[in-house]
């Protein structure tokens, strides 16, 4: 599954204000209940859960908080991008201004793991990255994802 089959323009949040790990997670909670009708703490409940485990900062100012939820509704991904970087606790010290957030049904785990190989794809280009932190509409955040999570683009071509 390529990640822009499952973000759209409208799953994209630029500039959003975050100002501390917590609050970015409360505020994707929040932005994600909206749109699915659950529970806003029980998706800020299941994203705490995860981090506790260890920090799903990916490294470069990305982070890639998901969660499986009980339940059978369609999975959930958006795009955040920070107005300032924060400290999102990752292995490299980075400070996170990149953030994808995927929650996933229990009823379908045959998907999970692929889809976040997936997303992962496009944000492992250095020149994704920078056109990402550039892009000026959501529109165009859409297609550098799509661009650089195409299995035919190797995203260590085009740094």
């Amino acid at each position: 599954m390529v990640t822009t089959q499952q973000i759209s323009a409208a799953d994209v949040l630029l500039d959003l204000d975050g100002g501390s790990k917590r609050r970015v997670l409360e505020a994707l909670s929040a932005e994600a209940a909206r749109r699915s009708g659950r529970a806003r703490e029980d998706i800020l409940a299941a994203l705490q859960a995860r981090e506790a485990l260890g920090s799903t900062a990916l490294g470069r100012g990305v982070a890639l908080p998901h969660a499986r939820m009980a339940g059978d509704y369609p999975p959930l991904m958006l795009f955040a991008r920070l107005a300032k970087p924060i400290d999102y606790e990752a292995r490299d010290e980075e400070p996170v201004d990149l953030v994808i957030l995927v929650l996933w049904p229990e009823a379908a785990p045959e998907g999970f793991l692929p889809t976040l190989a997936a997303t992962c794809r496009p944000l492992r280009a250095p020149a994704a990255l920078r056109r990402l932190r550039a892009a000026t509409s959501a529109e165009e955040v859409v297609a550098v994802l799509a661009r650089y999570g195409s299995a035919e683009n190797d995203p260590e071509d085009d740094r």
